[in-house]
């Protein structure tokens, strides 16, 4: 028996088995979880996440757009009829226009930025407020973040303000839903080459650099990222809410 037997979770933001959200997913998988799948409803990431999903054949996989209520309302209404309750929420998207990422933060339009404060921040606000009445035995909710939301990385941009947002109401539905027995945290991962990263402008360099400064010298791995997962969304993690936890080998305590 794996430590997350009997225990169910929703994933959200594979998008393909270069995702945070696959990492983690693996390593849930490994302990014995069971767990359900949303995908964009666009046929490039429909087809290449079911390619993906096919030898795992979840019992549910559903589109969902998180920009659209209705279809986190029809994606969670799905959930609930498929299982009788839920555990766990692995919360991995985030979006902006990449031509908007390349330009600088002052530049950003107000069409990029609201668009990418929805789709990246208020789909966490969302999600957790349609998977809270599933949690009928408490759980534990796990977004996605990056340094960038604290500290200025050239070419992050508009995506670091995202970050920063996010890592926010991460602490603020701690509170709302701790009383539920709800948890809610952060991984604030190193940088990874994901479908995501390739718009951010030299990202090479930045993940070059960072495993020559890091502490560990080295980048983070999936792995790192698969086993900081298990742990947020465990039962291991049941007194650690509302806090952003670093796995970027140590590049985070740096002051240079």
């Amino acid at each position: 028996m794996g430590r997350f037997t009997g225990k169910t979770g929703l994933v959200m933001g594979v998008a393909s088995d270069h995702s945070i959200a696959w990492a983690i997913s693996q390593a849930l998988l490994a302990e014995d979880a069971r767990l359900a799948f949303t995908y964009l409803p666009f046929q490039s990431n429909e087809r290449r996440v079911r390619q993906l999903l096919e030898p795992l054949a979840p019992d549910m996989l559903v589109p969902c757009d998180v920009r659209k209520d209705d279809d986190i309302a029809q994606a969670f209404a799905t959930l609930g009829q498929t299982y009788d309750r839920i555990d766990f929420l692995l919360h991995s998207i985030a979006f902006a226009p990449p031509d908007e990422l390349k330009k600088p933060y002052v530049e950003t339009s107000r069409a990029a930025w609201h668009l990418a404060m929805d789709a990246s921040v208020y789909s966490l606000v969302a999600t957790s407020r349609a998977a809270a009445p599933l949690m009928t035995q408490g759980g534990a909710i796990l977004t996605i973040s990056y340094f960038g939301g604290e500290k200025v990385i050239p070419g992050y941009n508009l995506m670091g303000v995202c970050k920063a947002a996010l890592e926010h109401s991460v602490r603020y539905l701690a509170w709302d839903l701790g009383r539920q027995a709800i948890r809610v945290n952060a991984l604030s991962a190193g940088p990874m080459r994901t479908i995501s990263s390739a718009g951010i402008t030299g990202f090479d360099e930045l993940r070059d650099y960072a495993a020559h400064k890091a502490p560990l010298r080295r980048n983070v791995e999936p792995e790192d990222l698969g086993r900081a997962g298990v742990y947020l969304l465990g039962d291991d993690a049941s007194g650690v809410t509302g806090e952003i936890v670093h796995v970027d080998c140590g590049f985070n305590v740096l002051g240079l």
